[in-house]
């Protein structure tokens, strides 16, 4: 990545663990706010970063929950299954 990229993947990263933490959305509208003042660029890379990094969080926990579903149903079917 660019500079810019990696400028604001590093903010949209510590802006997430700041929300985890706290619980304050709006710290998102305020870095837009502050980022779009001074650079465009800078905001669009900030906003793209924090959407496929919370992107990326919901489809991890949607691959788990699958997996974890798919491995509680393998196991019960396992235990109904006729013994010899």
């Amino acid at each position: 990545m660019g500079v810019t990229e990696d400028l604001a993947d590093e903010l949209a990263l510590d802006v997430l663990k700041y929300i985890d933490a706290t619980g304050d959305e709006q710290i998102v509208a305020d870095m837009v706010k502050v980022l779009g003042a001074t650079s465009q660029t800078a905001e669009e890379a900030f906003l793209t970063s924090l959407r496929v990094r919370r992107a990326n969080v919901k489809a991890r926990k949607l691959l788990l929950d699958r997996a974890k579903a798919f491995k509680e149903d393998t196991k019960a079917k396992a235990e109904q299954a006729p013994k010899e």
